[in-house]
């Protein structure tokens, strides 16, 4: 299932609509459950890599995607781990393009 999300387009939120809640938000989270949901709020996961360099290839990817996308990432480098917060700021929580990108995220580390 978080293939058919990594391939959706993300359309990024315009801001007017409350943040996804109740079996919506569970549906979309059970394809991207390698992802933390935080309080129904956002998105969370840390991904850990061999070496420093390899976690920084890795967030310049990120960095790409989230431009392509115009869906950007909140990103936390410590060392050989990196921590990808998704939500939308517009809504001050979930919306659908959030669970798309953490799928496209997936796809960048395998």
């Amino acid at each position: 299932m978080a293939e058919n999300l990594a391939s959706m387009k993300c359309e990024p939120c315009k801001g007017g609509i409350p943040p996804l809640k109740g079996d919506r938000l569970k549906t979309l989270h059970e394809q991207v459950n390698e992802w933390s949901l935080a309080g129904e709020h956002h998105l969370e996961r840390t991904f850990e890599f061999s070496t420093f360099k390899d976690a920084i290839a890795f967030v310049t990817k990120l960095a790409m995607l989230a431009e392509e996308n115009g869906h950007h990432p909140c990103i936390q480098i410590d060392y050989k781990k990196v921590k990808v917060v998704f939500f939308t700021h517009k809504i001050d929580g979930l919306h659908e393009a959030d669970f798309i990108m953490a799928a496209k995220t997936d796809k960048l580390n395998l």
